[in-house]
């Protein structure tokens, strides 16, 4: 059974940093298009960010583009979310999210993510 765990989420400050990681047992990220969604209190889950299975494509949202990563360590086989200047809408529990293996082609569509972690939490204190 394919399992993703998210950690790093916490309570921090306006403009501070946060790493997210998501560390994946029974499969290897490095062959995986894998994502990172959130969800932020009473609304839907959105795309933060999309990596094609051969890392060399990553979709960003526009509220994230310039202030967030996500690039995975395939040695140790987690991926991590870098997140940077932080602001109070991206208040949120975060996921991530893998594909099927046959699929190599990053997707914003949460519905083409076949396995997800149990989130982890965000908060940003203006």
């Amino acid at each position: 059974q394919v399992q993703l765990v998210e950690s790093g989420g916490g309570f921090v400050h306006v403009e501070d940093s946060l790493r997210l990681s998501c560390t994946a047992s029974r499969f290897t990220v490095s062959d995986r298009v894998m994502g990172w969604f959130r969800q932020a209190p009473g609304k839907g889950r959105e795309i933060v960010a999309s990596m094609s299975r051969d890392g060399r494509v990553t979709y960003y949202a526009d509220s994230v583009k310039g202030r967030f990563t996500m690039f995975k360590d395939n040695a140790k086989n987690i991926m991590f979310l870098e997140m940077k200047f932080l602001k109070p809408e991206d208040t949120a529990d975060y996921y991530c999210a893998a594909r099927d293996s046959e699929f190599d082609v990053a997707s914003a569509n949460m519905y083409d993510y076949s396995y997800w972690g149990q989130g982890t939490q965000v908060t940003i204190s203006s």
